[in-house]
């Protein structure tokens, strides 16, 4: 993990899927989970949904609203 990445999940979107247009930190546990079981997709995407997985499965979501601008 970069610090930068604490930062992108809350302002990057997913690009696909069910979810699209949805802040990576806003989606929902059983869809990241989904992700963990059948396999993250390459590259940053894949890396940012896979550390959202950990903290939300961790109960840590929460330490990421000081990073959220005007939420």
């Amino acid at each position: 993990m970069k610090p930068e990445d604490l930062q992108l999940l809350v302002t990057r979107e997913m690009p696909f899927g069910k979810h699209k247009g949805t802040l990576i930190a806003d989606l929902p546990g059983n869809y990241l989970n989904w992700f963990a079981r059948e396999g993250f997709p390459p590259g940053e995407i894949g890396r940012l949904l896979a550390l959202m997985q950990e903290i939300d499965h961790n109960g840590l979501s929460h330490l990421l609203q000081p990073l959220r601008r005007g939420r």
